[in-house]
């Protein structure tokens, strides 16, 4: 379903023109296509490989760049018209369904477009519908666990140490008896504040939907989970996300779940980031814990120039033209880029990130996730403040969530 409650928001407003022709041909001959990407280095790497594909095909690209919200917005709502405004979008795997449901993307099997086997198969599993391929993972980002690396040495630890939520904890306890802060949360909006609590869940056995999708959020791994959360960010505070990742470069915060996209460490570097074990204890079982925010790309059903698009989606999506993102930040969901040995001599952190995206969960394929978050995340905050204790808040939600998905 498009999301009802959504912020109203003009095509034009978000750089799109109206509904009109997508392609259309400029005072040159050449032909002009829109795409709408998520701003920051998801948008660069791929800005920085178009004026090869520009001049190849005679075309002129213009881009827009937009908030995460804005960019689901956008594209939602530029499915409803009959010519559509993008060529080609960046798509986050949890819109999936709801983009399936509404048709917004095209078939891109029926394009002539199929995933290659170097690219690693659990990143692909939301890009299908019917056994055809919808989207292509572009961008892989997957939550990693970014701590400062003299704050865990300070508390008896190396990074490659820390091999469960008991270390987690541990250390940011010392840290915060040290004068500093511990683990740092975003709790600046709903689906941050789930987001980066999911793999804290999953490490317990826990998941916010069963095979069924019916909610889960009240079960004992939940209940678990929450409860060590609720002491685990006592250590610290709530930042944005720029703020947590300086404050953990610089050492006067410990540790957060945090996204390659957001940090490059180097050898050198006074931070750096692991794949979490999904283990809660040194002894317990590792479940897999790692949770995707792969940013895909796809051809919208209503765009005027789908096969040019899927040419452009085809060139960004070769192994060669990714590879050459990695210097400039790219995080390629390819074997070829990130087990490469050059790629590993200067950026070692690639091999955790190909270890998370190989055991990489993705949210809830459920066109009621923005909705579903929404409401969980309003119960954890309820929680996390004090207003509710952890049982109460959990069975609030699952009330509230029950309702939502029996609509």
């Amino acid at each position: 379903m498009i999301l009802a409650g959504m912020m109203a928001l003009s095509l034009t407003a978000c750089g799109g023109n109206g509904g009109g022709d997508s392609a259309e041909a400029s005072a040159d001959g050449s032909t002009t296509m829109s795409i709408a990407l998520r701003g920051g280095v998801y948008a660069d790497v791929i800005k920085e490989c178009l004026p090869a594909f520009e001049e190849e095909h005679n075309v002129t690209i213009d881009v827009q760049e937009l908030s995460e919200e804005d960019l689901h917005t956008s594209v939602a709502l530029n499915a409803t018209s009959a010519e559509g405004a993008y060529d080609l979008v960046m798509v986050d795997g949890s819109w999936m369904a709801e983009y399936t449901e509404a048709g917004v993307l095209a078939n891109l099997s029926d394009l002539g477009y199929e995933l290659d086997d170097d690219i690693i198969e659990a990143t692909t599993s939301i890009c299908y519908v019917d056994d055809s391929v919808y989207l292509a993972p572009y961008y892989g980002n997957v939550t990693v666990l970014m701590m400062n690396k003299a704050n865990v040495e300070e508390a008896g630890y190396t990074v490659d140490s820390v091999d469960s939520l008991e270390a987690v904890l541990d250390i940011c306890e010392q840290a915060k008896a040290n004068g500093k802060n511990g683990f740092l949360y975003r709790g600046d909006n709903q689906n941050n504040l789930v987001v980066d609590f999911l793999p804290i869940l999953l490490s317990y056995g826990g998941w916010v939907v069963d095979e069924e999708n019916q909610p889960t959020v009240n079960s004992d791994e939940f209940i678990d989970a929450m409860n060590y959360y609720v002491e685990l960010i006592g250590t610290g505070e709530a930042q944005v996300k720029d703020d947590l990742v300086a404050s953990i470069d610089n050492g006067t915060a410990t540790m957060g779940v945090a996204w390659p996209g957001w940090y490059t460490p180097t050898a050198d570097s006074a931070a750096d980031y692991i794949a979490m074990s999904g283990k809660a204890t040194s002894d317990a079982e590792a479940f897999a814990s790692n949770v995707y925010g792969i940013w895909c790309l796809g051809v919208p059903e209503n765009s005027q120039n789908k096969e040019l698009a899927t040419e452009l989606l085809s060139y960004l999506m070769d192994k060669d033209v990714q590879y050459s993102t990695v210097e400039s930040g790219g995080v390629p969901c390819r074997y070829s880029s990130l087990q490469d040995e050059e790629v590993l001599a200067k950026y070692p952190q690639y091999e955790v990130v190909c270890k998370a995206l190989e055991t990489g969960v993705y949210r809830p394929v459920i066109a009621e996730w923005t909705e579903f978050y929404t409401t969980l995340g309003s119960e954890m905050d309820n929680i996390i403040n004090g207003a509710k204790t952890v049982e109460e808040g959990l069975n609030d939600a699952q009330t509230e969530l029950e309702e939502l998905m029996a609509r």
